[in-house]
């Protein structure tokens, strides 16, 4: 009876020690797992982090860009951003082609020209010119009257050219239709005048021409103007 107990306790602690064995061994392998199982997460977090990392770095970049271009733009004098207009016919060259003379040329510069078909031209507005202190002493604008002078020269422009056959001796400004007057123009403008020939007749020596004139881009004058050559049968 006594070696049956022997037996019996000899058994049980095999059995527990087996036990012990495979408690450790799977709290170890748990252990591992869990291990595992933690640093992927991990893993995946630090990818996850990524995008945010580069969204960051290009939103900085961005920033500093646009802040870059004001600070250009900040950097650029107000008088170097504008560009001086062109000049196709000096004032020398439009004395050669016009006839009129101080103080009633009133154009300074041809900026664009095809002949026999249009012009465009500017006339640089002053305080120093002649018909303000009458027009008027306490408001300097330029008469509308002149204004259409200075329009029906820049017609001429375009027809007195040995291109087209006029002659500054005979080409006369024959009459006007539908004139508005849009806004004032003042001492400080630069009228930009365009005028564009929209039927010639040279049998009459007819010309018909259409007239626009701006100041910055606004349209401030328009009109359709009637040449004349004297000499044509």
């Amino acid at each position: 009876q006594t070696s049956h107990i022997l037996s019996k306790l000899s058994t049980m602690a095999t059995t527990s020690n087996s036990v012990l064995f495979l408690s450790s061994d799977s709290l170890s392998h748990h252990h591992h797992h869990q291990q595992q199982s933690l640093h992927l997460p991990s893993s995946r977090s630090h990818s996850v982090s990524l995008p945010p990392n580069k969204r960051s770095n290009s939103l900085t970049l961005r920033c500093s860009t646009n802040g870059d271009n004001t600070s250009s733009e900040k950097e650029t004098p107000i008088e170097l951003k504008f560009p001086a207009f062109p000049t196709v016919m000096d004032i020398n060259q439009i004395r050669e082609i016009l006839p009129h003379r101080f103080p009633f040329l009133l154009v300074d510069r041809v900026i664009e020209y095809t002949p026999g078909v249009s012009a465009v031209a500017i006339k640089n507005v002053t305080i120093n010119d002649n018909f303000f202190p009458g027009h008027f002493p306490e408001r300097p604008i330029m008469p509308g009257v002149l204004m259409i002078e200075a329009m029906a020269q820049v017609g001429g422009i375009v027809m007195l050219q040995p291109e087209v056959g006029g002659s500054q001796d005979n080409f006369f400004f024959a009459g006007i239709d539908k004139v508005r007057f849009r806004k004032p123009v003042i001492a400080g403008d630069t009228l930009v005048m365009r005028m564009t020939l929209l039927k010639f007749q040279k049998r009459f020596g007819l010309a018909k021409m259409e007239g626009k004139a701006y100041v910055g881009g606004a349209l401030v004058c328009e009109g359709e103007f009637m040449m004349v050559s004297a000499g044509s049968s």
